[in-house]
């Protein structure tokens, strides 16, 4: 079998990554080249935002009806409803400039949107590893929380010692979680190790 090609870079994409409809805001600002395929930037936000990669995800390009959906293709019935793969598509094939803006969907059921902005296109820096995390600003909810609205009650439940749920939510939290603290080492750390995530889980 012959080695799959890989489209060679010639720039990076600046993009900022928000959890849609939640405040105060939850986001990271990534820098990914430009021959990444919407499957790996799929990685790139489950390790940056801090997701744990256990649900089905969906890449979303334009609006109803227009929209075009890309994610992980499991079975026929899939292309019958016009998801296309992930793993086949570059994202500089849907990014026409600046201020782009596209949308992904984590756990279908809990519905995290997000929304995904080009906010710049720049020159390649042979001094950088790419992908890597520069900023970002509070710490991803923890997962089957219950989407937006499930978050913000175990928030509020969290910082009311007096809420019968308290101690039970605690616990299953972890004591250490903190809503407003973002690691951003961390996040790097991760993505440092992003080939070995999609060998793991891709194959």
């Amino acid at each position: 079998m012959a080695p799959r090609r890989v489209k060679s870079s010639k720039q990076v994409y600046q993009l900022k990554i928000s959890l849609d409809d939640i405040r105060p805001p939850i986001w990271r600002r990534v820098q990914v080249l430009d021959n990444i395929t919407l499957r790996n930037l799929h990685w790139v936000i489950q390790l940056a935002m801090g997701w744990t990669n256990s649900h089905l995800h969906a890449f979303e390009v334009g609006r109803y009806p227009q929209e075009q959906r890309y994610g992980m293709v499991i079975d026929a019935y899939d292309t019958e409803l016009g998801l296309k793969d992930d793993k086949k598509v570059y994202l500089s094939k849907i990014v026409d400039g600046e201020k782009f803006k596209f949308f992904y969907q984590y756990d279908f059921g809990d519905g995290w949107d997000h929304i995904i902005l080009v906010e710049k296109i720049l020159p390649i820096d042979p001094e950088v590893s790419y992908p890597i995390c520069i900023k970002g600003k509070r710490a991803c909810p923890p997962e089957d929380c219950g989407g937006v609205w499930g978050y913000m009650d175990l928030i509020d439940i969290l910082q009311d010692p007096e809420h019968p749920d308290h101690e039970s939510m605690l616990e299953w939290v972890d004591d250490g979680f903190d809503p407003n603290r973002f690691d951003l080492d961390a996040a790097n750390k991760l993505l440092q190790q992003i080939d070995k995530f999609m060998s793991m889980y891709d194959r």
